[in-house]
């Protein structure tokens, strides 16, 4: 009787917890980086709303071209939302509930709910004039909290990965400590110049209309350079922008003798540049966000994107610069690559 008793009480918890939608299985997520599961009835994702979700949820990271999308939208109906595809890592419920007694529609978030580190957004409204105006002004929260725990999920995974034998010479020559992928390696090493590149990551190459045809190679590295503070006007965005081409062009050449890696001025990818924190927000500095290409004799049509992280160094008294690179076809998505960039500059410590 006491062994039923304890099978009958273990089935009421476990079954609970089932009915929560709470997980700890340590289980990881599944789906694309830069991807939201939606999960609604077809008739709501065909509707005028899907312009909504567009608005709101697929904004872009600013100023590259091609354009790069925050988040592309993929759907699920409920009926269909099974199997592996609940371990999605952005999951978004769209819900008409009829019978709700609520005056207006409402927004939750829950985490790691079956998988870890999954964020679970869910809307519910009680009709479809309720439910337009809840995503109208509560889209842009759901958009900034999956945004957020895009790239801290990818930093946690990093700090995972940890090699003491790159962050000792981080310590050493630059005082600080950056969480970096699995397979990283120090390429280059100056006194106030490094260069990391990250593993080569090959991605399908989408081309419209006709599905994925072929398989396109991005590279990825991160910079770290430092030089002497002297006054504030250094952290101006025309200052760090002479200071970064000055060390790029002798720190950086191309393989074609005479170019070098330079930042591209163009008005429309012109640099733009935001105060802001590490992710522990110890270490206050300028963001950074732009193209480069090479440049020398002539301009060299290759180039891609950066993304940048400007401080002064509280105890070296040096301005130092966290800056990661993607080079990698217009025809494939860069949004992966720089997520990880985003996640490596946002890891930065002052190193004990």
């Amino acid at each position: 009787m006491r062994f039923l008793m304890f099978i009958l009480l273990a089935c009421t918890l476990f079954l609970g917890a089932c009915n929560e939608r709470k997980y700890s299985g340590g289980l990881v997520v599944t789906g694309k980086v830069g991807e939201i599961l939606v999960v609604c009835d077809q008739g709501i994702w065909n509707s005028d709303l899907k312009k909504c979700l567009d608005t709101n949820l697929t904004q872009f990271i600013m100023p590259y071209f091609p354009d790069v999308a925050t988040f592309e939208l993929i759907h699920r109906t409920p009926a269909n939302f099974e199997g592996a595809i609940k371990r999605h890592r952005n999951v978004l419920f769209i819900t008409l509930d009829g019978k709700a007694k609520i005056d207006k529609g409402t927004i939750q978030k829950r985490k790691s709910v079956w998988a870890d580190d999954q964020l679970v957004v869910e809307v519910i409204a009680k009709d479809m004039n309720q439910l337009v105006e809840t995503c109208q002004s509560g889209l842009k929260f759901a958009h900034s909290e999956f945004d957020y725990i895009e790239w801290k999920r990818l930093l946690k995974y990093f700090k995972s990965n940890d090699d003491e034998r790159i962050q000792s010479k981080l310590r050493k020559n630059f005082g600080i400590q950056l969480a970096l992928p699995q397979g990283a390696e120090i390429v280059s090493t100056r006194p106030n110049f490094y260069r990391i590149e990250m593993p080569t990551a090959s991605r399908p190459i989408e081309f419209v209309g006709s599905g994925t045809q072929d398989i396109g190679a991005i590279f990825s590295g991160v910079m770290i350079y430092q030089y002497d503070f002297k006054d504030k006007s250094q952290l101006e965005l025309k200052n760090l922008l002479q200071a970064r081409d000055t060390m790029l062009k002798y720190n950086v050449p191309h393989e074609i003798q005479g170019l070098y890696m330079g930042t591209q001025l163009n008005e429309f990818v012109y640099p733009e540049m935001t105060v802001t924190s590490n992710s522990n927000q110890t270490i206050k500095g300028f963001e950074m966000r732009g193209m480069f290409q090479f440049k020398g004799n002539s301009t060299y049509s290759t180039g891609g994107a950066f993304w940048s992280f400007h401080f002064v160094h509280p105890r070296t008294k040096k301005v130092i610069c966290v800056s990661g690179y993607v080079d990698a076809p217009s025809t494939t998505s860069w949004t992966h690559s720089l997520r990880e960039i985003q996640a490596i500059w946002k890891s930065v410590e002052i190193a004990k």
